[in-house]
């Protein structure tokens, strides 16, 4: 399969490794087409492996990943075009996370919207499931480094597309996939993640996840 991935830092880089790693043709995107951290990637990637514009990697992929930060999220797809968005699985695995008064950060959108809610009303044509976002990107690529029973989350408005990104998440390695409903549930998917580096700072570790027992 053809999949874009947007963003070149670690979340995107990580996510992207894996991709290529179970076959995937991968192509990075960034604000720039000379981007090196884009253009580095590719060329450890091998031949699965291109770098391009925001624009070059939506266009390209069948599938897409957003892994941009979230106060850049809206700005980038906005660069990567509607046009190629349009019908697409859209992944965000971005936070609307504000550093802005030090750590632990709080969210630039919070409890009446969220990011994922944004990024779907921006682009109302692609088909926007949020996952992945609640946990650090090596356990997002290998749930196996978490020892016993725990959970990936999504949320979107489409059946079809949540069902894709369930096979994708089953690749990965994902036993236990909690759909958490339509998009607005990505208000509660981004607001674990105040939790979530609470938990890091206390265990000084990013290597955990969370589960919902039943």
């Amino acid at each position: 399969m053809k999949i874009g991935v947007l963003g070149t830092g670690l979340v995107g880089n990580t996510i992207a490794t894996k991709l290529v790693a179970l076959g995937h043709e991968v192509r990075m995107g960034a604000r720039s087409a000379t981007n090196e951290k884009a253009a580095g990637w590719a060329r450890s990637a091998g031949g699965r492996g291109s770098a391009g514009t925001f624009a070059d990697a939506a266009a390209f992929g069948e599938i897409l990943f957003n892994c941009c930060n979230g106060a850049g999220t809206l700005s980038a797809l906005d660069a990567a075009g509607d046009a190629n968005l349009r019908g697409k699985i859209l992944i965000d695995v971005s936070n609307p996370l504000d550093f802005s008064r030090g750590m632990p950060p709080t969210l630039l959108i919070a409890n009446t919207d969220s990011l994922g809610e944004q990024v779907q009303r921006t682009h109302p044509d692609a088909k926007v499931v949020k996952a992945l976002n609640t946990m650090n990107c090596n356990v997002m690529v290998n749930p196996g480094l978490v020892k016993g029973e725990h959970d990936v989350f999504i949320s979107g408005n489409d059946p079809e597309a949540k069902a894709r990104v369930v096979e994708l998440l089953r690749s990965f390695g994902w036993k236990n996939v909690v759909d958490a409903g339509d998009i607005s549930a990505a208000r509660g998917q981004e607001a674990l993640l105040i939790l979530w580096a609470r938990l890091f700072g206390a265990m000084q570790t990013p290597t955990f996840n969370f589960h919902v027992a039943r």
